[in-house]
């Protein structure tokens, strides 16, 4: 029997098939779904902002960036198992959730930390399989370890699958 465990903001965790994730108020925040299909050994992080390095106090919140946060994950996917050279990405969210604010660098958060994660997975030598990004909604997103679907809900706009 699956469980499902829930993965919080500015948090991250890893399971092994049946179980599934799930992550919720993603506007725009950035969830990356990394997956090995050999071990269906999955992972999902939620992170909140793009860079550790605009944040002085940042080493008590690793989970929270982008930059630190995909690291993470694949060294907890790998004490499961998951091994690195295997791992492929699916990412969600980065919504533009602030666009009636005349401060642009709050505007655009969602577009920054899309990027943010797109850079350190390349950098990772992780490919990205799937992406539903931007647009201006929040959604809540389930990985499945069993096959790495990711499946995106979206109270306004449905929900579907990658």
């Amino acid at each position: 029997m699956s469980q499902t465990i829930t993965v919080g903001i500015s948090d991250l965790n890893v399971v092994r098939a049946p179980d599934v994730l799930v992550t919720y108020a993603l506007g725009s925040c950035v969830g990356i779904c990394l997956y090995d299909a050999s071990t269906k050994v999955a992972g999902l992080s939620h992170i909140m902002l793009p860079s550790s390095k605009q944040a002085p106090t940042s080493v008590n919140q690793p989970f929270k960036f982008a930059d630190t946060a995909v690291e993470l994950l694949i060294r907890k996917m790998e004490s499961l198992g998951g091994r690195r050279a295997l791992l492929k990405a699916k990412i969600a969210g980065g919504a533009q959730m602030f666009s009636g604010m005349s401060n642009s660098t709050i505007a655009n958060i969602g577009q920054r930390n899309v990027a943010a994660v797109k850079m350190e997975l390349i950098r990772q030598k992780i490919p990205i399989l799937a992406e539903d990004t931007g647009k201006n909604y929040g959604r809540t997103l389930f990985l499945t370890a069993e096959d790495g679907m990711m499946r995106i809900k979206s109270a306004n706009k449905g929900e579907w699958v990658w």
